[in-house]
């Protein structure tokens, strides 16, 4: 009688341990005090697959799924804003790229335009002309051309540059 409940207890903290384990690899990391909502979002429903960098995820290798890599500015600046929105909210599936789920019952229309901020962001974030680093702030700053604003600062970037000379 105790053979059997000792070979029970030790299947039972294996499982827990394998379980554990998991768990523990495929954490997702947290966003930092202070970060902004769409980066919140961000870590919360993408990194998972697209990992918290843009770069990809081994999770989504394991259900066989490439997801786009979103830190690549080869690939996302030719598609517009509203191919990006349209996917974050409709999925993949309508345009033939049934991997990407649709966030539109998730998300509101706001929240969805933060988020093609954020992933124009992390494009840009790894393009080497696109990098201003804000030693006051201790920040990356994303430095958009022809005069927009950026969505982190506010600030076009000659009041980037302008920051960065002072």
């Amino acid at each position: 009688m105790r053979r059997p409940l000792l070979a029970l207890l030790v299947v039972l903290v294996a499982i827990g341990a394998f379980t554990g384990g998991l768990a523990w690899l495929l954490d997702t990391p947290r966003p930092a005090s202070g970060a902004s909502r769409a980066e919140r979002l961000y870590l919360g429903l993408c990194a998972t697959c697209h990992g918290a960098d843009g770069g990809g995820s081994w999770r989504a290798a394991l259900f066989l799924v490439r997801p786009s890599k979103l830190n690549d500015a080869a690939a996302i600046d030719p598609r517009t804003d509203q191919y990006l929105f349209d996917i974050i909210k409709h999925g993949g599936a309508p345009i033939g790229r049934p991997g990407m789920p649709a966030f539109g019952s998730t998300l509101t229309d706001e929240d969805i335009r933060a988020m093609v901020g954020y992933v124009r962001g992390l494009s840009h974030a790894r393009a080497g002309s696109g990098k201003l680093f804000d030693p006051d702030q201790d920040q990356l700053i994303v430095a958009l051309p022809h005069g927009e604003l950026d969505a982190v600062t506010g600030l076009g970037i000659d009041g980037i540059e302008e920051r960065r000379t002072r």
